[in-house]
């Protein structure tokens, strides 16, 4: 872990228990964030994207969900070894999360200025005047217009790029080590997205904060982004910095992701869609999961579950290299393979045995 190293996940797994079985939302998530640093996640509803954010918050709903494995290390200590009193003190201070649904997430009958004051009251020890002086200048912050005046107004005065502000002000409030936005642009037209990202990237160069950015807009990232990790059926398919992964993808479902974005080069063109529909996570396919809607699925796709594999650049480039050979056959010393396929927390990495050809592919069209 480096020293700068705010948050890892490691290997976290969750399950829920519905009336129609176990679904296992999470399989073996791993991640890590830095201080500074933008990780943003990505993949389609129900790949298991604010489930991890939840159960790093220590948010998620148990019973039916459950925490069946792995670690949540932020700053040196396991989360999931905290009680639930540890755990209420570190959200806030420590770490925050900004929900996507503002309107819903904040409560309609208090003022937007009790509510971002509440954190000071709570945390801080604030009497109720001081904390509406910092609530004021919290607004300000955030770029609220006459905050002041506005202090004292209900949620739905406001329209929607206005309480995602509040959102974010309510997530700064104590200046936290680590940001969760889940989604924060969602239902927002595109120059209100434009807006609230160029602010969350301000505000993050003055704090200095981590970023972990939930969302499934390919195009919100490209400019915001230090790495990608992309998420499928609950696992982690894809995971590469982002220049690295928009040039050249190493992973079929990335690549479909990347293919969807509307180019302005292919006007009158049939727009890309990936095919088929995400599984069913009570009967998740055998192999790989994503090799009923992949391309270039093989027989060996549909039986064998294929591990992170590390991405090398030498390999990709089509130089002799073991990992790179790998890739395409299995070894057949199977504890050698293991280990050259295990890539280190936060290095490129892609779930699919034949990563090479998915990049080499990329990088001729």
């Amino acid at each position: 872990m480096t020293d700068d190293r705010l948050l890892e996940v490691r290997d976290l797994e969750v399950e829920f228990t519905t009336r129609d079985g176990v679904v296992r939302a999470l399989n073996g998530v791993s991640y890590g964030v830095d201080a500074g640093e933008t990780l943003a996640v990505l993949g389609e509803s129900g790949s298991g994207k604010s489930v991890t954010a939840q159960a790093i918050m220590g948010i998620l709903d148990m019973p039916p969900g459950r925490i069946t494995g792995g670690e949540i290390i932020f700053q040196g200590r396991d989360l999931l070894r905290l009680s639930g009193e540890e755990r209420r003190r570190i959200r806030g201070p420590k770490m925050a999360m900004i929900f996507q649904d503002a309107l819903s997430s904040l409560n309609p009958v208090l003022s937007v200025g009790y509510q971002l004051g509440e954190m000071f009251r709570v945390h801080r020890g604030a009497s109720r005047k001081e904390a509406t002086a910092r609530a004021v200048e919290l607004m300000e912050r955030v770029r609220i217009p006459a905050a002041k005046d506005r202090v004292n107004d209900y949620p739905h005065e406001f329209s929607g790029g206005m309480r995602q502000r509040i959102m974010i002000a309510m997530a700064l409030a104590l200046e936290p080590d680590l940001i969760i936005a889940d989604e924060p642009t969602t239902a927002l037209d595109v120059t209100v997205q434009a807006q609230v990202m160029d602010l969350l990237a301000d505000l993050q160069r003055e704090y200095r904060m981590g970023l972990i950015l939930i969302t499934h807009d390919l195009g919100v990232v490209a400019d915001t982004a230090d790495r990608i990790a992309v998420m499928y059926a609950g696992r982690i398919v894809e995971n590469a910095p982002v220049k690295e992964l928009y040039a050249a993808p190493a992973h079929p479902y990335t690549k479909g992701l990347l293919d969807s974005i509307p180019r302005l080069d292919q006007k009158g063109g049939q727009l890309y869609a990936i095919r088929g529909l995400p599984p069913n996570l009570l009967h998740v396919p055998g192999g790989c999961p994503f090799h009923p809607r992949c391309p270039r699925v093989r027989d060996r796709c549909r039986t064998d579950l294929p591990p992170l594999y590390a991405v090398s650049e030498q390999a990709a480039d089509g130089a002799a290299d073991a990992t790179g050979e790998r890739a395409e056959a299995v070894s057949a010393d199977p504890a050698q393979d293991e280990i050259a396929r295990v890539p280190e927390l936060g290095a490129r990495s892609s779930a699919c045995h034949y990563w090479k050809e998915t990049v080499d592919d990329a990088r001729r069209t």
